[in-house]
């Protein structure tokens, strides 16, 4: 599976980035492949920016 960063500026929720990090970890059998791993390093990168814009927006 290809990663899907989706388009530039989309803003989904930190908890539907951490879902979909589950996802590919329960998907991947704890054993991520290469493009697993790209997928994966993309979703925290983006999970981490929704994080901290959920903070800044509660505060």
């Amino acid at each position: 599976m290809s990663p899907d960063p989706g388009a530039p500026g989309s803003v989904r929720s930190a908890a539907e980035l951490n879902e979909r990090i589950r996802s590919l970890w329960l998907r991947a059998g704890g054993s991520l492949s290469a493009n697993e791993r790209a997928e994966y390093e993309l979703l925290v990168v983006e999970w981490a920016e929704a994080i901290r814009g959920e903070v800044v927006e509660a505060a």
